[in-house]
């Protein structure tokens, strides 16, 4: 008897939810985030923050760079706003508990003594002192911004809630609680604009990597988009995060090399190609970080129409991942 219900409860699993019905008219939507802002900039010995003393950059300034970059990239399609900033003048707590001092991070700083193992810091101490999975239920934020300095321990992007999936980072367990899935992106105030965009990127990689899981062959957009010349000679699209259609290695944003790149037919005519492949090379985004970084996010399609269960819109994934069919 125990066989037969065993057979007879697994005969009557629930139903997975099945993928959206396709369409060429479906509208792209626009995502409006909600941000909680989390700055860790502690008083120094010398009585100011640490980004003051190391004249490292202004948080504000970052944030109010990096959030028109991606209004501009996206064309409107993301909308960030930071709901609520909180400054703190500690240094969050790693894994193990420990805390630096600014004594003891300075020595780490100066290169006098190594660096605290594990240096990964206690997310869900974060997650429990700021009632995030409740806010995030609650719709009253969307994603979580750290900042903080180097050795801060932050990954770059990490994701919780129901059906987190790997985002640049493992997903973190036990958060089911806030009942959708949300992003934290950890930044450092010492590096500049450039940065959050490969932090923001590597981000889009993962969950655009998520969305096209289930497709194969032609069918995977994603796949065909991040081709380059090194890996698909003479099939270049826009490359990925690292590499532009002609990098021959990482970061190589800057080599001179021309190559036939299809990257005008995915930004002017997706989702219906016309072969429009042209000769290009680091002119046409800038040869450095940033300009690099903003040229290739915006060739993500953003228009209206869905195929194969995917929106042609990847913006309504990268910015809510929430969104990402299991």
């Amino acid at each position: 008897m125990q066989n037969f219900f065993g057979a007879f409860s697994s005969f009557f699993k629930p139903a997975q939810p099945k993928p959206p019905t396709d369409s060429i008219t479906e509208p792209a939507q626009i995502t409006k985030s909600k941000v909680l802002l989390i700055v860790y900039d502690p008083v120094m010995a010398s009585g100011v923050t640490l980004s003051q003393q190391q004249t490292w950059y202004r948080t504000a300034d970052l944030i109010t760079s990096f959030m028109l970059d991606l209004m501009q990239i996206s064309a409107g399609m993301v909308r960030y706003e930071i709901v609520q900033r909180v400054d703190l003048d500690e240094f969050p707590a790693k894994t193990d508990g420990f805390r630096y001092t600014p004594q003891t991070y300075m020595n780490v700083l100066r290169g006098t003594v190594p660096l605290h193992m594990p240096q990964e810091v206690n997310y869900h101490a974060i997650i429990s002192q700021f009632n995030i999975l409740q806010r995030v239920a609650r719709n009253e934020i969307d994603e979580v911004w750290l900042f903080g300095f180097p050795h801060a321990g932050f990954y770059e992007s990490i994701m919780g809630g129901p059906g987190a999936f790997w985002c640049n980072a493992p997903p973190l367990k036990n958060t089911d609680a806030s009942k959708r899935r949300f992003v934290i992106m950890g930044f450092s105030f010492e590096r500049f604009v450039g940065e959050m965009l490969e932090a923001y990127g590597h981000r889009a990689e993962s969950i655009m990597e998520k969305t096209f899981s289930k497709l194969t062959g032609p069918a995977n957009l994603w796949r065909r988009f991040t081709q380059y010349e090194k890996i698909a000679p003479g099939k270049a699209s826009c490359g990925n995060i690292h590499f532009a259609p002609n990098s021959q290695q990482d970061y190589d944003w800057n080599n001179p090399g021309m190559v036939r790149s299809e990257c005008y037919d995915w930004q002017l005519n997706f989702p219906n190609f016309k072969g429009d492949v042209r000769v290009v090379g680091p002119s046409e985004w800038g040869g450095e970080i940033r300009e690099h970084h903003k040229w290739w996010l915006n060739h993500f399609p953003r228009v209206a129409g869905r195929k194969n269960g995917i929106h042609n819109n990847w913006w309504q994934y990268v910015a809510a991942p929430h969104n990402v069919i299991p």
